[in-house]
């Protein structure tokens, strides 16, 4: 796999530009920057919560770590970090620990860190363990402009 399906049908389908970097098979999005060499500060982790109405996707740098209570706070819900299935289910063409920040592919609203918002690119997980997916930093804010801002980590390296 080099870039899930549903993530290409919708950036492509919205005209956004981008080319992918392949690296050797990594477990986390912070060790996908380092194998392919690029800053973990633009490097976006997804990470999906769940609540009473239904799931979120969290989208920081990988060198941050989430403030679960101020994300709570921010989106005034009892939050819960989804289990394994549910994340399956959500993102069913993407591994486990490889999914994008583009949840309008998958229906699945988006609460992006304001530590993103002036990065002049952005890559993220394409969908496997093995490609991160570059994208310029407007052509990143165009493509989840319906996503909520907010300040909800800090940095963890």
């Amino acid at each position: 796999m080099t870039i899930a399906n549903r993530l290409k049908d919708y950036i492509d389908g919205k005209g956004i530009s981008y080319d992918t970097v392949a690296h050797h098979r990594t477990s986390t999005t912070r060790q996908s920057a380092v194998a392919a060499h690029v800053p973990g500060s633009r490097t976006a982790k997804s990470v999906v919560v769940h609540h009473e109405l239904g799931y979120a996707l969290a989208v920081v740098p990988s060198t941050h770590r989430i403030e679960l209570g101020t994300l709570q706070d921010v989106m005034d819900k009892r939050l819960g970090l989804a289990s394994e299935d549910e994340v399956f289910s959500l993102f069913d063409d993407c591994d486990i620990g490889a999914i994008p920040p583009i949840g309008a592919a998958y229906d699945v609203p988006v609460i992006v860190d304001e530590s993103l918002s002036d990065a002049t690119d952005i890559y993220f997980e394409g969908g496997d363990h093995r490609t991160l997916v570059h994208v310029g930093g407007k052509d990143f804010r165009d493509v989840t402009m319906d996503a909520h801002q907010a300040r909800f980590s800090h940095p963890a390296y």
